[in-house]
């Protein structure tokens, strides 16, 4: 489940997306370079092997460590995309190109929105969008949508197996995992499925919230936004704390929790790009990325457990926080605020970004593993969270 906003202006656009993936699901950043490629050469997808194209652009991505495609990224040429997972009354095939694939394929194959619309559209209809999709199902199949921007405009692209629409946007706009075109929506969705992903309640909040946004600042926050009057997430025995932009996993019968957030601008003049390259918005600190600039942010992590790579790293911080975030937040979210604050006026080098997040993130774990409260979560969340540590063999505490 995830959630991506867009707001196009006269001078630029601003993009920013939430990925909301299984718990233990790290995602990486990924860096990838412009390259030439022969007329023989083909491609190992997800799943699917196709014909590759004879240029690929330079990419940033943010992606599940397990595929070769990604959630959201960006590409030399000032095109992002974010896809979401949608329920369709269409079949989903058992094998096809993921959703995640054709993000990474539009990027790395466009050179601005449209055609990135027209790539994704033009690969569909040739190999169909399928697949398993999640680490703890990897049955779960749906269909997608897509927010894809450049400094000029930007478009929301919305399929139902090899069915589209598409919208140009104008002013503030949001997706979810409902379709959302009018006449398309209508046709084409599963409304028990969309219902239970409680994807109009975050749609409803983060468009209110773009209306209102003035700059990349406001979006890092409206990612991190747990609904109105909400300081901590609020549970539900469905499915978590799934109603709200910081997602956070805990349901009964679905489940899911951000894995990684990005906020960007896009201008004529050039691009800026901010990533927490962990998971919990409502935790992290978004560091700025450069397209041309690789940040090594230690080991490719899995979903299990490691003291070195930053995704997991962070984990220990977020999860012990969401025992009691009334009480562990305030010890480290003011220095953290300070922080953004002050790279937002003043945006240090990705190099300096990510060490100082680093020592940041260090004292924090430490502060919050320190502090003996109790965990005020319901018992069905406890349960929930109990369960995923042990599969990822994660020990939680200031000694870890």
């Amino acid at each position: 489940m995830c959630d991506t906003v867009v707001i196009v202006e006269s001078s630029r656009v601003l993009f920013a997306k939430n990925s909301d993936r299984d718990p233990n699901e790290a995602q990486i950043l990924d860096w990838q370079t412009r390259k030439q490629h022969t007329p023989t050469d083909t491609l190992r997808c997800t799943y699917l092997e196709i014909p590759q194209a004879p240029v690929t652009h330079a990419v940033l991505l943010s992606q599940p460590f397990w595929m070769w495609g990604a959630e959201m990224g960006a590409n030399e040429h000032g095109v992002v995309i974010g896809n979401e997972a949608v329920f369709t009354r269409q079949p989903r095939a058992a094998i096809g190109l993921t959703g995640m694939d054709l993000v990474r394929l539009a990027l790395e194959r466009a050179e601005d929105a449209a055609r990135a619309v027209e790539t994704i559209i033009a690969l569909i209809a040739e190999f169909g969008q399928g697949g398993g999709c999640g680490l703890e199902n990897r049955k779960f199949t749906y269909h997608n949508s897509f927010l894809i921007a450049d400094p000029r405009t930007a478009f929301v692209l919305e399929t139902a197996g090899k069915l589209h629409a598409v919208e140009e946007v104008r002013g503030a706009r949001s997706i979810s995992n409902g379709l959302t075109i009018p006449g398309f929506a209508r046709a084409q969705s599963d409304t028990i499925k969309t219902h239970v992903s409680s994807c109009r309640a975050r749609r409803a909040r983060t468009e209110s919230l773009a209306g209102r946004s003035e700059n990349v600042g406001d979006l890092m926050r409206m990612l991190a936004d747990h609904g109105d009057g909400q300081t901590d997430p609020a549970y539900a025995w469905l499915n978590g704390a799934m109603s709200a932009p910081c997602m956070h996993a805990g349901g009964v019968v679905a489940a899911s929790q951000t894995t990684g957030s990005w906020a960007c601008e896009l201008s004529l003049q050039g691009q800026t790009h901010w990533v927490t390259g962990t998971a919990a918005p409502c935790v992290g600190l978004f560091k700025p990325v450069r397209i041309d600039q690789p940040i090594s942010t230690g080991p490719t992590p899995c979903e299990v457990a490691d003291a070195d790579s930053l995704w997991w790293r962070h984990e220990r911080l977020h999860r012990n926080v969401m025992r009691n975030p009334a009480m562990l937040r305030p010890l480290f979210i003011p220095e953290r605020d300070e922080i953004q604050s002050a790279w937002l006026t003043r945006p240090p080098s990705p190099e300096d970004a990510f060490a100082t997040g680093d020592e940041f993130l260090r004292r924090a774990t430490i502060s919050v593993a320190a502090s003996p409260t109790p965990d005020t979560r319901p018992l069905f969340v406890r349960r929930y969270w109990a369960r995923r540590d042990r599969w990822a063999g994660l020990t939680l505490g200031v000694n870890h």
